[in-house]
C-alpha cells in the first residue's frame, strides 16, 4: 500500500492519497481507484486571505500554487480544515470545491465548521465540527468504512481525530491525525472469471452515514473452536462485505473495534521497514499458505498533521498510546509539521509555530519515519499583528541534523526529513 503526498502551494495545502497494495485498473465513478482514500488539507491556492481586516493581518502568496484550481484534482473524500483562521479556512478557495457532491465531506474544528456552514456554499450535511479526540469517547473518532476490492476479501478503514491543546489562547495549536487500513481483494479471485456482474454491481449510498447499523457486524467467533487471540488480522479484517464502493463515514462503533490495547510499540517495529519514495506504482503480493477466513496482517499508515505544532506530552502521547498503538499505526508513517520557530508576545497569543523544537519531539516519541515541513513558505505579511513577530528559521540542513542528534548519532533513525516544492509529490510504501 502506498500514501502519495502532494504539496499544492508554498505553505500547507496538501493532498494525501492512500491507497492499497491491489491496485484496480477500473475506476469508480469519481475517478478513484477500488480502495484509494484521499484528503485535501487546509486548501489556499490564491488571492490574499486576511483576519479581521486587511489592516490587522493580510498575507499573500510568493509561490504560486500549482493548480489554479480545485476542479483540477479529483474529488476528494474529505476536505480537512485544521484552523478557523483565513490561510486554513480560505473561502474563495473552498468555494471552488463541488457543492452539491455525494462524496466529499468537510471536516473541521468546530470553529471553522462554523465559519463554513456560514459560507452557505455547502449542503448543511456535508459539513462536520471534529470533536475533540478521547479515549473515553468512541464518538470523538470518525471512522470511514472502506468496502473489500471484491466480494470475499476483507474491508478496510479509515480514522480521522482532532487533537487540540488546552488553555491555548492563540487557539492555533493541534494536530490531526488519520490512519488508513487498506481493503483486500478475495485471495482466489484472481484464479477465477466471475461474472462482471459479481465484482462491478455495486449501490452508490450517500457516505454521509452516521447510523451505528451502517457499519457491517463481525461474525462470532465458529461454535466449538477455541478461541483465537486477537492480532493486527483479527477483528477489523471479519467486518463483513458491504454492497459500497466507496468510503462511508460513521462515528466509531463497537463493530469495528481496532485490536486491544495488548499490542506494543515493540511487538509491532521489527514488521515495519524504512520508507521507500518511488515514483512507479508497486504491488506487494497478497498469496497466504494459511485459509483465507485468516487473511495476514495489514498494516496501517498514519499520518499526523499539525502546521502550528502540538506539545507531545499530554496531548499527542495520549494519542499515540490509545489508538495508534492499537492500530498497529507505529511506526508513524508521515508528520506533516512546520521546521520555522515564529513567536508573538505574550499579549498577542505567544508562540505561533512551534517548529523545529516541537517538530522533532514528536518525531523522535513516534518514531516517525518521514518528516515533511509545512507553513513555512516566505509569505508577504502586512498588518498590526506581525509587528513584533520573531522568527528562526531552520534550514533543511539543520533539521536533519538536529534529527540525527536526538536519534543518538544512528543517521535519525530512518527518519526521512522533506521539504516538498509547490507541485512537488512524495510517495511512501510499506
Amino acid at each position: 500500500m502506498s500514501l502519495k503526498i502532494k504539496h499544492l502551494n508554498g505553505d500547507t495545502t496538501f493532498l494525501l492519497t492512500f491507497s492499497p497494495a491491489e491496485q484496480r485498473p477500473a475506476l469508480n465513478r469519481y475517478g478513484h481507484p477500488p480502495g484509494t482514500f484521499s484528503v485535501l488539507v487546509d486548501p489556499w491556492l490564491s488571492g490574499p486571505s486576511f483576519m479581521w481586516h486587511p489592516k490587522f493581518l493580510l498575507s499573500k502568496h510568493t509561490v504560486p500554487s500549482c493548480i489554479s484550481n480545485l476542479s483540477q484534482i479529483p474529488e476528494p473524500n474529505v476536505v480537512l480544515v485544521s484552523q478557523d483562521k483565513p490561510d486554513h479556512c480560505h473561502e474563495p478557495t473552498l468555494r471552488q470545491l463541488n457543492s452539491t457532491s455525494t462524496l466529499t465531506n468537510v471536516l473541521a474544528i468546530p470553529a471553522a465548521a462554523k465559519k463554513i456552514r456560514a459560507m452557505k456554499h455547502f449542503h448543511p450535511s456535508q459539513v462536520h465540527a471534529l470533536p475533540a479526540y478521547s479515549s473515553k469517547d468512541e464518538d470523538s473518532l470518525v471512522r470511514f468504512y472502506i468496502p473489500p476490492l471484491t466480494p470475499g476479501g476483507t474491508s478496510g478503514e479509515a480514522t480521522i481525530a482532532y487533537v487540540p491543546a488546552k488553555m491555548d489562547v492563540s487557539g492555533l495549536h493541534n494536530a490531526i491525525g488519520i490512519t488508513y487500513r487498506p481493503p483486500t481483494a478475495a485471495p482466489l479471485c484472481a484464479q477465477y472469471s466471475p461474472p462482471s456482474s459479481t465484482c462491478s454491481n455495486f449501490s452508490f449510498p450517500n457516505p454521509l452515514q452516521y447510523q451505528l447499523n451502517n457499519m457491517p457486524p463481525t461474525p462470532p467467533d465458529t461454535p466449538n473452536q477455541r478461541p483465537r487471540s486477537l492480532s493486527a488480522s483479527t477483528s477489523p479484517s471479519t467486518i463483513s462485505t458491504a454492497s459500497s464502493t466507496s468510503p462511508t463515514m460513521s462515528q466509531a462503533s463497537s463493530a469495528s473495534t481496532a485490536p486491544t490495547t495488548s499490542h506494543s510499540l515493540h511487538a509491532h517495529s521489527p514488521s515495519f521497514h524504512s520508507p521507500s519514495f518511488h515514483t512507479h506504482t508497486h504491488t506487494h503480493s497478497t498469496s497466504s499458505t494459511s485459509s483465507t477466513h485468516h487473511p495476514r496482517p495489514v498494516k496501517t499508515l498514519s499520518v499526523i498533521y499539525s502546521p502550528h505544532g502540538l506539545a507531545y506530552a499530554p496531548y499527542l502521547s495520549h494519542y499515540a498510546t490509545t489508538h495508534l498503538v492499537p492500530q498497529a499505526a507505529l511506526p508513524l508513517t508521515t508528520l506533516i509539521h512546520g521546521f520555522d520557530r515564529v513567536e508573538n508576545p505574550w499579549y498577542m497569543g505567544g508562540n505561533v509555530n512551534a517548529g523545529l523544537p516541537g517538530g522533532v519531539e514528536i518525531a523522535k516519541n513516534l518514531m516517525a519515519r518521514c518528516w515533511i515541513g509545512a507553513h513555512d513558505e516566505d509569505k508577504e505579511n502586512s498588518g498590526v499583528s506581525v509587528l513584533k513577530i520573531r522568527m528562526r528559521k531552520y534550514g533543511l540542513g539543520e533539521v536533519r541534523e538536529m534529527v540525527r542528534r536526538e536519534w543518538g548519532g544512528g543517521g535519525g533513525g530512518g527518519c526521512e526529513v522533506r521539504a516538498l516544492d509547490c507541485g512537488e509529490e512524495l510517495v511512501m510504501r510499506s
